[in-house]
């Protein structure tokens, strides 16, 4: 860990802090203005959706003006946005709502490529220690998130503007963290210069589409019971503060493991930890349709979280071994494209879901992603070895 790394991190916590809210309130405002009650997780698909709109953009400004403006001008977009958002919640404007976490999915696109950029900032063989500790940093936003949304929904008479506001003071504190990292120079590329392989060509591999298999996958089954839960919640008659409790641990349960998820990669390889999350998640489904107490939202949740650490970080580390440096921006833009385009879907079909077929069936269909993940792994598995050989 070096003070560029640790900024980073912060960086990172501060991006899940603005998450962490955002999933806390998005879809129970949604639910309040929503013409209709299935929609009610649109201001939620509508930030995932951003995102993978805003990911081969990202890719191209990263390409052109390098990591750090990037990354600040993603943290002016997400200011931007929190605005917006609190415009929409005072004014009880839906569409307003959607659109404005639509915006946000830039900031999202961006800031989702600081595990990226995290081995950028340390020696070559600390590259999967760097992914996990930049990660690492989401234990900011498990805390702050919850409490914030906690702490400010009633700080104004349109309830959860205050806490639209309060991510506006986040985005800031991020922007100037992020103004004293010192990233490797930037080189602009030179007209008519290589950027590599084409990404059809970097698709053949078998190692690059398990790995963005993975890791798409895994933020979508994480995306649709984490979206639906505090909705679950509340139809079984919970308060919110109990909601955000779960979301707490299930924040935890995502980032705590990051730890010591690096070492873990380097001394077992990406393969066996990312068959851990995969087994992991399978056990918070079964923990989830056992029933509907909160000391059974609240372990399914936490389940939930590391399975994802597991996989998210054990397929990025996976990944960077399926480009060369000149194809990083367009290798890095295609995994959070189909990461978020994943995401917009499950966020989508888990409101729809939740409100119409209700917890178990949400459950129920997750086992399709988990069980598509696994065969994906157990096939690479089954490959490597030859190739090695």
């Amino acid at each position: 860990m070096n003070l560029n790394l640790f900024l980073l991190a912060f960086c990172q916590g501060m991006f899940l802090t603005n998450n962490v809210t955002f999933i806390a309130i998005n879809g129970l405002v949604g639910l309040a203005f929503a013409p209709v009650g299935w929609m009610a997780t649109l201001p939620v698909t509508g930030y995932v959706v951003g995102g993978a709109l805003s990911a081969p953009l990202v890719a191209r400004v990263q390409r052109q003006v390098g990591r750090k403006r990037s990354f600040q001008l993603g943290l002016v977009m997400a200011a931007v946005s929190a605005a917006l958002c609190a415009w929409a919640a005072s004014s009880h404007q839906f569409w307003l709502l959607v659109l404005a976490t639509l915006s946000a999915g830039f900031y999202s696109a961006n800031a989702s490529l600081y595990r990226f950029a995290g081995p950028e900032l340390a020696a070559p063989q600390f590259k999967e220690k760097a992914i996990s500790l930049v990660l690492a940093g989401g234990i900011i936003g498990a805390f702050i998130g919850p409490n914030l949304a906690s702490a400010t929904r009633d700080l104004f008479p349109a309830r959860f503007v205050g806490s639209y506001l309060a991510l506006i003071v986040v985005a800031c504190a991020a922007f100037v963290a992020m103004s004293f990292v010192k990233f490797p120079a930037h080189q602009a590329p030179v007209k008519g210069s290589s950027t590599g392989r084409p990404v059809r060509e970097l698709i053949r591999q078998p190692i690059f589409v398990v790995a963005v298999l993975a890791a798409a996958l895994g933020y979508g089954v994480m995306n649709l019971l984490m979206a639906a839960t505090p909705l679950a919640m509340q139809q079984c008659q919970f308060p919110f503060s109990s909601a955000a409790l779960v979301l707490e641990w299930h924040v935890l349960g995502m980032f705590v493991p990051s730890f010591f998820t690096g070492h873990l990669i380097k001394k077992f390889g990406a393969l066996r930890v990312m068959s851990t999350g995969a087994v992991l998640n399978l056990v918070c489904v079964c923990v989830a349709l056992s029933g509907v107490e909160l000391s059974q939202f609240l372990v399914a949740s936490t389940l939930l979280g590391t399975g994802w650490n597991f996989l998210y970080t054990g397929a990025t580390a996976l990944f960077t071994e399926a480009y060369r440096p000149d194809e990083k921006n367009k290798a890095q833009g295609f995994m959070d494209m189909c990461v978020f385009s994943t995401m917009a879907v499950t966020s989508f079909a888990s409101g729809a879901l939740v409100t119409t077929q209700g917890w178990t069936w949400l459950n129920l269909g997750s086992l399709v992603p988990i069980g598509l993940v696994s065969l994906a792994l157990l096939w690479l598995s089954a490959r490597r070895p030859v190739a090695a050989a």
